[in-house]
């Protein structure tokens, strides 16, 4: 049985033969990283952006910027935790551009083929509520929360993709599931 540890070991090493090869002019290196890393990207711009052409485009410049600086990544973190960094940084840019910026978990999608209609149905206002209440918390909550809870970082990487401190990282969590918790109590109970 595999560890957290060796699991995150050999992702780690995979990834440092990947971006090698990717840096020596392996197209098919970095297109091998583009479909691991591509859906957490393209999940995280929809927490962005509204409609799916920002996402792809969004999702596109990621990969551009990543690519030309592939010979900056130093190896000491995760692959996926520096493409992040430049996800986060290319959609706070672009949403400041655009002073447009579409509610977390808009698109978050959970998988309901295992449930009846009545089952369904609940989840979908639970979904709902758990939308609606996301969108009134601060930016700075929600941006963590969405990181900790549905792309499952730690709070080290959220401080490195966020560029905040590790106990402001866990400070915006903690006062984020404090505000949500009335909120989700009111519509969904205790």
């Amino acid at each position: 049985m595999k560890t957290a540890q060796s699991v995150n070991a050999e992702e780690m090493l995979q990834d440092f033969i990947l971006v090698k090869k990717a840096c020596s002019g392996n197209t098919e290196a970095f297109k091998t990283l583009v479909t691991l890393y591509g859906t957490k990207v393209r999940s995280l711009g929809k927490s962005f952006f509204r409609n799916v052409h920002d996402t792809e485009d969004f999702v596109q410049d990621v990969f551009i910027k990543a690519y030309t600086n592939l010979h900056s990544f130093r190896f000491e973190a995760r692959f996926s935790t520096w493409l992040m960094r430049i996800a986060y940084n290319t959609a706070v840019n672009a949403v400041n551009r655009r002073e447009e910026y579409a509610p977390l978990f808009e698109n978050t999608e959970i998988s309901d083929t295992d449930y009846g209609p009545e089952e369904r149905c609940l989840r979908e206002s639970v979904r709902q509520a758990v939308r609606s209440a996301v969108k009134e918390l601060p930016y700075r909550f929600s941006i963590c929360l969405d990181l900790y809870f549905f792309y499952g970082f730690p709070y080290n990487e959220i401080s490195i993709i966020t560029g905040w401190p590790v106990n402001t990282v866990k400070s915006h969590i903690f006062r984020a599931k404090k505000l949500l918790k009335p909120k989700l109590e009111a519509v969904i109970g205790p």
